[in-house]
């Protein structure tokens, strides 16, 4: 994949925009089956649904080459699928969301072996703090990097093409932040004008950080820059950034929104009707069009919710925030097209140590991403 890499080189040239809706045709569940019984299938929150048959299909991307701090989110959607299915089916919001017919492909056992290669040629970036003008050591390891990056492109684009042709919903586990930026280009194009809700701690502005064309932490600059059909961008919870961050916020005419925690914060603490967390999701989403993708970095959450993702940080938003957040979104009239869920980390200790903690969030926050994008498209019985 060339290195300027665009919408139109991620599929065939003579595919054409669509507004395909998924079929209505819901996939029967097995007669035997009990939502309230311990889960028993081996697909995503214990259920059978076949890929062809499902509303909406998960891609996983098990891929964190260029994460700066620590790595390991390559492991997330494994431990995601694992902790899904000790989750119960019955949503307090949603109600029963398993019954609208989801699945995941199965883990890419090539991207998960091209993450591990990548990091390693990665690493003496990293520890360097960048790549250093000159030193062609360093810029052979780019070269190599970002052509990794490049195939995991590849396999997103060619999935999630195949998921939208067939009708269905896409959306994406990773990896890293990086994972999505496929799945975002394929569906700008047959959203044109479609905005992005990006829950994060981290703007994900940066151009090439640390020379790393596909960074974890270059994902929105990537998109607004690159992919001319995104409407707008719509920033939440953001509390980590450069000052280049957030002169590329400032000068982009209202293109980008950001909506910084500390301001929700000093908004909360003024108090009034204004100050509600529900006005504030109000405003949240009035700034996003009518097709929205919903871009989750679970460093959004507050940190004790993600203790071992890349790179988290102080503040953030809390569970029930965000429950309420995606419900204001799924009420609003407005269209949900995809989602992605990424920088999910089950650390490196043992299951024991570790608790599984983050895999449990995340599992629980994919279940109300499900949610979110089946009501917003009428498909929830």
């Amino acid at each position: 994949m060339p290195s300027n890499l665009k919408p139109s080189n991620l599929k065939p040239s003579n595919m054409k925009p669509s507004n395909t809706k998924p079929s209505s045709k819901k996939p029967a569940p097995a007669p035997h089956f009990d939502p309230d019984a311990a889960a028993t299938g081996d697909g995503l929150f214990g259920l059978d649904t076949r890929v062809d048959d499902a509303t909406l299909v998960v891609i996983p991307v098990p891929f964190d080459a260029t994460t700066s701090y620590r790595p390991g989110t390559a492991a997330g959607p494994a431990a995601v699928l694992e902790a899904s299915k000790q989750v119960d089916l019955e949503d307090l919001q949603y109600g029963p969301i398993w019954k609208a017919g989801f699945a995941m492909l199965p883990i890419p056992k090539d991207i998960a072996a091209l993450s591990k290669s990548a990091r390693r040629t990665a690493e003496p970036i990293i520890k360097a703090g960048g790549a250093t003008p000159g030193n062609r050591a360093h810029a052979k390891a780019l070269d190599t990097v970002n052509a990794a990056s490049e195939r995991v492109h590849g396999y997103v684009a060619r999935e999630t093409e195949r998921i939208l042709d067939r009708g269905a919903i896409p959306a994406l586990l990773g990896g890293d932040h990086a994972s999505p930026f496929a799945l975002i280009a394929e569906l700008s194009q047959r959203h044109r004008g479609m905005g992005i809700l990006q829950v994060d701690a981290h703007a994900d502005l940066r151009e090439e950080f640390e020379g790393f064309r596909w960074s974890h932490a270059s994902i929105f600059h990537n998109v607004m820059t690159r992919l001319p059909d995104v409407g707008r961008l719509v920033q939440v919870g953001i509390r980590d950034f450069g000052l280049r961050e957030r002169e590329f916020v400032e000068n982009s005419k209202g293109r980008v929104q950001c909506f910084y925690d500390q301001h929700l914060r000093d908004r909360q603490f003024k108090g009034g009707a204004k100050g509600s967390w529900s006005a504030i999701c109000k405003d949240i989403v009035k700034a996003l069009p009518k097709d929205v993708y919903v871009s989750f970095d679970i460093d959004g959450l507050t940190s004790d919710l993600c203790t071992n993702t890349g790179t988290p940080v102080p503040g953030g938003l809390t569970f029930p925030e965000v429950c309420h957040l995606l419900e204001t979104l799924a009420n609003s009239g407005r269209r949900v097209v995809g989602f992605d869920l990424c920088e999910v980390s089950p650390g490196n200790k043992s299951r024991e140590e570790a608790g599984e903690w983050d895999a449990n969030v995340g599992a629980r926050v994919l279940y109300k991403l499900l949610g979110c994008t089946l009501k917003s498209r009428g498909l929830l019985r």
